[in-house]
C-alpha cells in the first residue's frame, strides 16, 4: 500500500513539475499568493499543485480574484526569453545608450506603447548594470533584473506581464 501511495505522489508530481517550468503555473490563485516572491521549480509545482487540487485557478480566472485576470489574453514569456537569450551582447549595447533595434524589439515583445517608449528606453539605460550585472550573465538573471526594475516605475510595471 505504502508503494501504491508513493508512486501515485510520484505520477501527480511529474506532470506538476513539468508545467511549473513553463513559469506562469502559480502566476494568480491561491498557489500564486501561498507561494509568492519563492523560485525554483519547487515552490512553482507546489503553486501548480495548490491552484490544481483545489480548482481555484479556474474559479479566479472566471471571476477575475486571487489574482487572476479576465481581460481574454493568455500570455507567454517564452518569446522574451528566447529574444533576450539570443540578444544579450546587443541587448546590453542598447541599453547602455538607451535606443537601438534590439532595445526597440524588446520593446515591442513586451508590448510598451509608443507614448512609454522613451520611458521604458531611459529606465533600461539607467538600470543597465543592474540588469546585466556581469558580462556573463544567464537569460533567467536578465529577465528578473528588467522584471523588477520594471515593477519599480508605476507607469511601466505593467509591461512585466510578459517576462
Amino acid at each position: 500500500m505504502r508503494k501504491f501511495v508513493a508512486a501515485a505522489v510520484v505520477a501527480a508530481l511529474f506532470p506538476a513539475v513539468a508545467l511549473a517550468q513553463q513559469n506562469n503555473v502559480g502566476s494568480c490563485g491561491w498557489g500564486s499568493k501561498l507561494f509568492d516572491g519563492q523560485s525554483g521549480v519547487f515552490p512553482q509545482a507546489l503553486a501548480g499543485i495548490t491552484n490544481g487540487t483545489a480548482g481555484n485557478q479556474t474559479f479566479g480566472v472566471s471571476s477575475g480574484t486571487s489574482g487572476c485576470t479576465q481581460d481574454g489574453t493568455v500570455r507567454s514569456t517564452w518569446k522574451t526569453a528566447m529574444f533576450i537569450d539570443g540578444n544579450k551582447e546587443r541587448l546590453a549595447r542598447d541599453m547602455s545608450v538607451g535606443s537601438g533595434e534590439a532595445l526597440e524589439s524588446l520593446a515591442h515583445l513586451l508590448g510598451v506603447e509608443q507614448v512609454d517608449r522613451p520611458a521604458f528606453n531611459r529606465i533600461a539605460r539607467d538600470n543597465m548594470q543592474r540588469i546585466f550585472p556581469a558580462d556573463n550573465a544567464d537569460t533567467e538573471q536578465v529577465v528578473s533584473a528588467l522584471r523588477a526594475v520594471l515593477m519599480s516605475d508605476a507607469k511601466l510595471a505593467r509591461y512585466t506581464l510578459a517576462l
